[in-house]
């Protein structure tokens, strides 16, 4: 399939119903020359009314008759984790480009499988890191490639909650169909965003400790969801830490939570210490403003800076924008999903760390 030009239709099918899917699906038919015209889901009730209200003329049961058309150029994919490798798989097989949330997949030899299947066919493969195109985490990206912190010897990046368990009988908590709990979930961006303002370092071992204290007691489930019963048991993590060190002899902490007894409201923060500055990130329950602090010397004085950042909504679009302008470009060689695999290497690495109970070396 030769390279889209700008004045040909972007043909685009999406499979997933649920807010991924959604997202991803309205995202796509705001662009201007983007047409989405399959759904997949099996929610039937779901998949008729989203294709009623959003224009969506082919609507599929199964997945695997939206990628077998032979009338599209991207596959999206918004559904759970373990779906991820056969979907891009088979239409990164048909020709394909595919955009796809996080994580790339439950595992890494999966996630190599994928980029593997995307060099050989290539094709485009994205992954939907869209908290990287925050306004506040580009604003500091921007800071620190013209201000010189000195080394950054290591960073903090965390995601965590007090209450929220996406809930027992979901995949969420299913091993097999997650890969595992807030690591695998949250994990990926929180990485995603520490490695990017780090200007891309390579993990080269982990050490780190996974527990499961609430979500397999019951608690900490987020309001409205099913926290006892349900079709499956808690088999995923629901705290996690790990000391990731890196090749350029810094290090990072990483740490997620979908529940723990500590503060109330739900935050986000990345902060980078270096030699002469330092920066920090630090969202509050999806805060939009006063979320940046710039820390460094003035005349020998310890001096903070607040600087004035809105964030306005429009991340998920932002990711689907650059894929879609990669698409088109033809230059697809560096877009092979490289970058994810790498993340979904360090989570494994965190994942059979906290097992063994040593540090691991990165693969």
């Amino acid at each position: 399939m030769p390279a889209p030009s700008s004045i040909e239709p972007l043909r685009v099918g999406v499979v997933g119903l649920g807010f991924a899917g959604t997202t991803a699906l309205d995202a796509f038919r705001s662009l201007p020359g983007v047409e989405v015209v399959a759904l997949a889901g099996q929610e039937q009730a779901r998949l008729e009314e989203l294709g009623a209200s959003r224009d969506v003329p082919n609507l599929h049961h199964d997945w695997e008759d939206l990628v077998a058309r032979d009338d599209l150029d991207v596959v999206s994919i918004g559904v759970p984790n373990h779906l991820h490798h056969p979907i891009a798989i088979a239409a990164l097989g048909s020709g394909k480009h595919v955009f796809c949330e996080k994580p790339l997949a439950p595992t890494g030899a999966l996630a190599q499988e994928m980029v593997d299947a995307a060099r050989a066919a290539n094709r485009v493969l994205e992954i939907a890191f869209n908290h990287r195109r925050r306004a506040d985490v580009q604003y500091l990206r921007r800071y620190l490639d013209e201000h010189d912190i000195g080394r950054i010897y290591h960073a903090r990046s965390s995601w965590r909650r007090r209450v929220g368990i996406p809930g027992l009988g979901s995949w969420f908590t299913n091993r097999q169909m997650a890969g595992g709990g807030p690591m695998v979930d949250l994990g990926p961006h929180m990485l995603d965003i520490a490695l990017h303002l780090m200007d891309e370092p390579r993990v080269t071992s982990v050490s780190a400790v996974a527990y499961e204290e609430l979500g397999r007691a019951g608690r900490g489930g987020r309001t409205g969801s099913t926290t006892t019963g349900g079709t499956r048991t808690f088999e995923v993590e629901d705290f996690a830490s790990a000391l990731l060190r890196l090749d350029t002899g810094g290090s990072i902490h990483l740490e997620t939570s979908w529940a723990s007894y500590s503060a109330d409201e739900e935050d986000i923060a990345v902060e980078l210490l270096g030699a002469t500055g330092g920066v920090r990130l630090f969202v509050r329950d999806y805060a939009t403003d006063d979320t940046i602090r710039i820390y460094g010397d003035v005349a020998g004085a310890p001096v903070v800076t607040a600087p004035t950042v809105h964030v306005p909504a429009g991340h998920h679009l932002a990711v689907i924008e650059e894929f879609v302008a990669t698409v088109r470009s033809g230059s697809w060689a560096n877009a092979y999903g490289d970058y994810a695999l790498h993340r979904s290497r360090v989570i494994d690495a965190v994942y059979r760390s906290a097992e063994e109970r040593r540090e691991v070396e990165v693969v």
